[in-house]
């Protein structure tokens, strides 16, 4: 068994080993056997005794190595979900698993719907005559070449056996059904905020009314004017973030006082304690970049949380704090921490009560019913923002504050100093090419100046003054 991380890939070599992985057989389909098939049932059962999880996580995984293409069904090729049953089932070559990255070529699938066009004499899904004739246009000046390597593949596929065309059939089908899914068919490899289809919505079993289309319309012309970032933009904002943290980032500006790697002086971590008394002046300045590093900061959260009991919102940040427990605390007393917060925080007279509106109440309410650790996350995102847009803006221009950076230490830089890749830099900007080449220059002048024999050239022009005077008059 393998000890690095486990994936999908690595799961899906164990499935097919001769040892440990799934036995498999020749199994009877329509009227040919199939070699090397399995059942959906002895796939989730190894699953089950591989992972010790549960049935229904076991029965998902299953259905996820479907969709991804790792397995591909041989009753039912039009239907890439995973049956704990007698289905029968069969692996996928690793040359065409989604983690090889190989692109969906529109000359491979071009290649694909025309031997398909040829075997079934020109019946076609709907979506594929579509695709069938967008092809022939895309790639119009090789489609000659697309038709004599269909014709190829239709010859070559009836000189197999019965049982291994049919086989090759669904494992193409399957491929082509993962890689260039069908319309309202949600693909397993489209995720991300880039994705063209919407994964809330149901489309499967949903009838194509005029109401549907109008929709999808609207959904395909709101992602259109969706706004995107200029490049230039971005590397902008990367310049201005790096140039804002270069000055804290210990790599690059070093550690002050001294390294503690090098030098074998505590100092750098007794002046960057979580919870010290008065904290680096850099620390601090650090809090004003953004809210985040103010609220990741322990020291940061008491001096904001000073700040807002002086408010009388000091509840805000002790919610916050006590929904990031129950997120990362133990999980045998998730259920008791909610309860716990929902009657300090959230119940009608409760002693820390928090103002949030009514549809995230709602939805808190409602989950609390079953709780677990992100139930509370819309209620946290809530108050996340309230303090980020309402209390951080007052906080940075607040006494408190104030008087925090003003007693802030600036640590000196040890006698010892750091050598090496992580000692302290003095950051100088180099000089613009611009200013060198006026220099170098500048030199050249200077020297050809100090070879020049002021006694050769003073001769040459006595002598040019004197045929100038003896020179007759026109």
């Amino acid at each position: 068994m393998s000890t690095g991380p486990l994936t999908i890939e690595a799961l899906m070599m164990e499935m097919q080993s001769p040892d440990t992985g799934i036995k498999t057989q020749a199994q009877p389909v329509m009227v040919t056997s199939i070699p090397h098939a399995v059942t959906g049932n002895d796939i989730m059962q190894w699953i089950l005794q591989r992972l010790q999880i549960t049935a229904e996580e076991a029965l998902h995984l299953g259905d996820l190595f479907v969709k991804y293409g790792y397995i591909y069904p041989l009753q039912e090729p039009k239907n890439l979900t995973l049956r704990a049953d007698g289905s029968l089932y069969r692996f996928q070559t690793p040359y065409f698993w989604p983690v090889q990255g190989w692109a969906a070529d529109d000359t491979d699938y071009a290649i694909y719907l025309a031997k398909k066009n040829i075997k079934r004499k020109g019946i076609l899904e709907e979506y594929e005559k579509e695709h069938y004739n967008m092809l022939n246009q895309k790639i119009n000046y090789k489609w000659d070449f697309v038709i004599m390597q269909a014709k190829e593949q239709y010859k070559a596929g009836k000189e197999r056996k019965k049982e291994d065309r049919y086989a090759l059939d669904c494992q193409e089908r399957a491929y082509w059904l993962v890689n260039r899914t069908p319309p309202g068919m949600l693909s397993a490899l489209e995720y991300g905020i880039d994705r063209v289809t919407d994964p809330n919505e149901n489309k499967v079993n949903q009838k194509n009314t005029m109401e549907f289309y109008r929709r999808e319309i609207m959904y395909y012309q709101q992602a259109i004017l969706k706004t995107r970032v200029k490049s230039s933009v971005s590397l902008g904002g990367v310049v201005k973030y790096s140039e804002q943290f270069l000055s804290n980032d210990p790599i690059l500006s070093g550690c002050l006082p001294s390294n503690p790697w090098i030098s074998d002086d505590p100092d750098f971590w007794d002046l960057n304690a979580k919870l010290v008394e008065v904290p680096t002046r850099m620390r601090v300045e650090r809090w004003a970049f953004n809210f985040s590093e103010l609220i990741r900061d322990p020291k940061g959260r008491q001096n904001f949380q000073i700040f807002l009991k002086k408010e009388f919102s000091g509840e805000n940040l002790g919610f916050w704090e006590a929904c990031e427990d129950l997120k990362y605390g133990d999980q045998s007393k998730v259920k008791e921490k909610a309860e716990e917060i929902y009657k300090l925080f959230l119940a009608p007279g409760a002693r820390r009560w928090i103002n949030i509106d009514g549809k995230t109440m709602g939805i808190t309410v409602k989950g609390l019913e079953h709780p677990h650790r992100y139930v509370l996350d819309a209620a946290q995102t809530h108050i996340y923002m309230l303090m980020k847009k309402d209390s951080y803006g007052r906080y940075l221009k607040s006494p408190i504050y104030k008087e925090m950076l003003a007693k802030a230490v600036v640590p000196q830089e040890g006698v010892k100093k750091s050598t090496g890749l992580f000692g302290r830099r003095h950051l100088r900007s180099s000089p613009s090419p611009i200013i060198l080449r006026q220099q170098e220059e500048e030199a050249k002048a200077r020297e050809a100046a100090n070879t020049v024999d002021i006694t050769q050239v003073m001769s040459k022009l006595d002598r040019r003054n004197q045929l100038q005077k003896e020179a007759p008059p026109k």
